[in-house]
């Protein structure tokens, strides 16, 4: 392999590591093994720290590709807890409202969950990187400042109720570049006049990459360290 000239590895994401982290431990660890000072290295579309699941990390001159990886579809496999929603719309901030949930039955849940399919729009969380004159989302919300996010049109291709054991809903997701899960579960609790929050989210396919074709991060830091990459590695790279 050669990660100078460019290699595409599909990584499964664990949980309470973000995006950012995971691609610095890759990076240094090529950067280690091949004994260079730099090597480009990025990701092809961002998971928040408590999602788990696909991400394509690209390296070297390979990390040109990111943006088209990026506009493949996903897949994903969202856990909402309905009746109690929290200002990040997941587990990362504490529950700040709760609502009844005795109305919601199935048959208002298989009612309600046709009206996502399809385009739609939708407004990104306030707890997210959208940029709003010059600066994060997420930074104006920490800051206790409340800012106009503007909705985005996105195209939810299948989505299908997998479980629903009151309060806990499970869903598969396939749609577009720049959807919020998070945000689809704050509007799918709104939707059964109720709330509702992540628990659990899983992104489990990336365009025709899935899951099961990802590298846990111990085992590839382990090939790394068994292998002989650097031998790959032209001479005038190692020096650069």
């Amino acid at each position: 392999m050669d990660f100078v000239a460019g290699e595409v590895l599909f990584v499964a994401k664990p949980l309470n590591c973000t995006s950012f982290n995971l691609v610095s431990k890759i990076r240094w660890k090529l950067q280690k093994t091949l004994k260079i000072k730099k090597l480009k290295v990025g990701h092809a579309g961002t998971l928040d720290p408590l999602a788990t699941g696909v991400m394509i990390i690209c390296t070297g001159k390979s990390t040109k590709l990111i943006e088209s990886f990026q506009y493949r579809t996903k897949e994903y496999i969202a856990t909402l807890k309905l009746g109690a929603t929290t200002p990040s719309f997941d587990l990362e901030l504490p529950m700040d409202f709760t609502f009844p949930i005795e109305h919601i039955t199935r048959a208002l849940i298989d009612s309600v969950i046709p009206r996502f399919l399809g385009d739609i729009w939708q407004v990104p969380p306030a707890y997210s990187a959208v940029k709003v004159e010059g600066k994060r989302a997420y930074d104006y919300a920490r800051d206790g400042l409340e800012v106009e996010l503007k909705p985005k049109l996105l195209v939810i291709d299948e989505i299908e109720v997998l479980d629903f054991t009151q309060p806990v809903l499970k869903i598969r997701i396939v749609c577009s570049k720049g959807t919020y899960i998070r945000a689809l579960a704050r509007d799918i609790g709104l939707a059964l006049e109720s709330g509702a929050h992540l628990v659990g989210l899983e992104r489990t396919r990336i365009g025709d990459v899935k899951l099961e074709n990802c590298w846990q991060i111990d085992d590839l830091i382990d090939f790394l360290d068994k292998s002989s990459i650097s031998e790959n590695c032209p001479e005038e790279d190692k020096n650069t």
